[in-house]
């Protein structure tokens, strides 16, 4: 892990387009400001594992292994192939 000091109105450049900026050091808090592409979602760690969480648990709750021919007799019939 690399660890930086900085300060107020200071920044850390990720790559060419992530800039963390340091908006305020109060106490124990510290607020970033993040400029990044809006290709690049940007999520607090507890959000990001939550959404990991979920993905997980939709892919392993609904996949059985008789998914994909069932998906593949559904498009069938959709398409009125069947």
């Amino acid at each position: 892990m690399l660890v930086l000091a900085r300060k107020t109105n200071e920044s850390i450049m990720i790559g060419d387009d992530i800039e963390l900026v340091v908006v305020e050091v109060k106490g124990d808090q510290v607020k970033l400001g993040i400029k990044a592409p809006k290709k690049i979602a940007v999520h607090r760690k507890e959000i990001f594992d939550e959404i990991k969480q979920a993905n997980i648990s939709a892919v392993s709750q609904k996949f059985t292994p008789n998914a994909l021919r069932d998906l593949s007799d559904y498009f069938k019939t959709k398409d009125g192939k069947d």
